[in-house]
């Protein structure tokens, strides 16, 4: 009788209904503000706002709230569960996406604003960011976990409220950022600081500085800038981009989260009347919230999720049953549940992400994801304003519909309003950017890279007539162009001519690499984010392979954040001299989260990609790479 009364409420059907009329409320509501369904946006919100309140009215007269709280905890528990690991399998990503909001422009400046703190800042978390990214992830995964099972659901039910009204007001201050919007933002230099310094001189000429106070230590300054708009919340790491093409746009994931708010309090709501978990109703949500999950990891392509759930899931309840004096409680369960998920995350840190989503992975052909961008398709549409009612209407200047209607005499009824940039089809960028673009200035070119045949042939057709000149008394010696040296050399008594020459084109400034990687029959890259962390241990297989492929003439560099002098120092403290090419830091991080890391790519397709802990053996590779 009871969990006839726990499950059900007064009617089976009529509660089943409900819940059907319930969902279907929300997903109208929710489709009404999708910008895709804008011209029929009243009809879907008003449909599914009646639905919402008359299944709501019903719930509550036939008892059915506990019924809607299962359903709830099925689907929060599942893609929380979901959510949590695929974080967790990259949270060095996580951490990335972290960094940008504890970024002084961004997050902060909600509060810079509403609070008058032109002073406040979140930079000092960035610190922590990888911490904060794995207590989310693992937070996340225990909270799905409890809230399958029904353990300790009041902790439960009010962390699943804090923890989505915090996600809705990141992802809702992400939605409404405007870039063009100016906050006042206060900055203390130390009074040395050269970008101090700098302001102070400003100050006449720039309005929007301010000096607030200057002491013999410290000088403080007020200045209007405009926010670092975060464009994609991260919520789903890269998996969604990496497996559908593109991530939730900003409103999207706000509706998102609008959602989980909406089931997680039906949970909140009814936590008195649940109770743990009984065999029979761990049989059914743990089946249904399996569904759940099947059904996310099917979406990004990843079946890791279903074992992983089910193991945590099946683990805590036995636990419950055979865990003797200290393990069959919740509190042991979600301890041995954090285990299981620090191990998991420590692979990752330690290696790679199980499930690589980023255009670098293995097998990704590097042409195709820097090419895959679609070009937005924008139209000017003239806005009229009905006089009466006040509803908007736009025309296509040049349709036939709006030359039709002449609209523009009828200046009773209708008011020219304004004219829009309407997005008709969103531009989406290429996986990879140009900020992929690994190159080498043309004066600083070396021995090493000067080994490499595409180098050597970008030298030789890059050359072009000059002289070599040197002064007078001197041994220096210049290369100069035929006009030059006619405007700054020509005076003898200053400088004498040595002979004529094929000199490198001075207005030509860089080499890049990217084309030839895309072009190499076989090339191994070694990348790293941050030279000062590449040890010397990290060199000792290193040194076998690039001695391999000088031996099968195959092109070995180095890819790294660094300039030219951080770069030679580095290369002769290690012994290890390789050609060497600079590259955006930003892309390096989405490259690899290892550091170092070497990649093998053949005729533009990642062949083969390791972190520093697995590199391989020269034998390995004799084996399976150069079969």
């Amino acid at each position: 009788m009871k969990g006839v009364v726990t499950w059900f409420g007064q009617s089976l059907v009529l509660n089943s209904l409900f819940i059907f009329l319930n969902i279907s409320g929300v997903t109208l509501v929710t489709m009404g503000f999708h910008p895709s369904n804008e011209s029929n946006q009243i009809l879907f919100v008003s449909i599914g706002a009646v639905l919402l309140l008359l299944s709501i009215v019903g719930l509550v007269i036939f008892k059915g709230r506990l019924f809607m709280s299962y359903f709830s905890r099925v689907i929060v528990g599942g893609l929380f569960i979901v959510s949590g690991l695929i974080k967790a399998n990259d949270p060095l990503g996580f951490s990335y996406k972290l960094e940008e909001y504890f970024e002084d422009g961004a997050l902060a400046f909600r509060i810079k604003e509403w609070f008058g703190m032109p002073g406040f800042s979140l930079e000092f978390l960035m610190d922590y960011a990888l911490f904060f990214s794995v207590l989310i992830c693992i937070l996340e995964i225990v909270l799905g976990v409890l809230t399958i099972i029904g353990g300790k659901i009041r902790f439960v039910a009010w962390s699943l409220m804090v923890i989505m009204l915090f996600f809705t007001f990141l992802t809702w201050h992400t939605a409404n950022c405007n870039p063009d919007k100016q906050f006042l933002d206060r900055d203390t230099y130390a009074v040395n600081d050269p970008v101090g310094l700098q302001k102070l001189d400003e100050l006449k000429t720039n309005n929007s500085l301010k000096l607030v106070s200057k002491s013999s230590n410290e000088i403080v300054i007020d200045e209007m800038k405009q926010p670092q708009c975060v464009n994609d919340c991260g919520c789903f790491g890269d998996a969604m981009k990496g497996s559908l093409g593109r991530s939730l746009t900003p409103s999207e994931s706000l509706w998102k989260d609008y959602l989980l708010v909406y089931f997680s309090f039906w949970i909140f709501i009814s936590q008195r009347l649940i109770q743990p978990n009984s065999l029979k109703e761990n049989t059914s949500l743990v089946l249904l919230s399996m569904i759940v999950v099947v059904f996310f990891s099917f979406v990004f392509g990843w079946f890791f999720p279903v074992l992983f759930g089910l193991f945590v899931i099946l683990l805590s309840l036995w636990l419950i049953r055979a865990g003797g004096v200290y393990f069959s409680n919740y509190w042991s369960i979600s301890a041995v549940v954090t285990f299981v998920c620090l191990v998991f995350v420590w692979y990752v840190l330690a290696y790679e992400p199980l499930k690589d989503y980023r255009p670098y992975a293995e097998g990704s052909n590097l042409k195709l994801k820097m090419n895959d961008g679609i070009e937005g398709k924008y139209q000017n549409l003239l806005v009229y304003s009905n006089l009466k009612t006040g509803e908007k209407r736009e025309f296509d200047a040049s349709s036939k519909v709006y030359l039709d209607s002449k609209i523009w005499e009828k200046t009773k009824v209708w008011k020219y309003d304004t004219m829009i940039n309407k997005e008709i089809i969103p531009t989406r960028l290429p996986s990879i950017s140009n900020q992929f673009n690994p190159m080498v200035n043309f004066s600083e070119i070396g021995k090493e890279e000067q080994k490499l045949k595409f180098i050597e042939d970008k030298l030789l057709h890059q050359k072009i007539p000059g002289i070599i000149v040197r002064e007078k008394g001197g041994e220096q010696t210049y290369e100069v162009t035929l006009d030059d040296y006619k405007d700054n050399y020509s005076d003898t008594s200053t400088y004498e001519f040595v002979k004529k020459s094929q000199i490198l084109d001075p207005s030509l400034n860089e080499i890049s690499l990217r084309d030839y990687i895309l072009k190499a029959p076989r090339i191994f890259i070694v990348f790293s984010k941050e030279l000062s962390e590449f040890k010397s241990k990290h060199l000792e297989k290193l040194r076998s392979i690039k001695t391999m492929c000088a031996m099968k003439k195959i092109p070995f560099v180095l890819i790294c954040n660094a300039n030219r002098e951080e770069i030679n120092l580095w290369r002769n403290s290690n012994n290890f001299h390789v050609a060497a090419f600079s590259n955006d830091a930003t892309e390096l991080k989405a490259i690899a989260r290892s550091n170092p890391s070497l990649m093998v790519v053949e005729s533009g397709i990642v062949k083969e990609k390791f972190p520093w802990r697995s590199f391989p053996s020269v034998n390995w590779l004799k084996k399976y790479v150069f079969k």
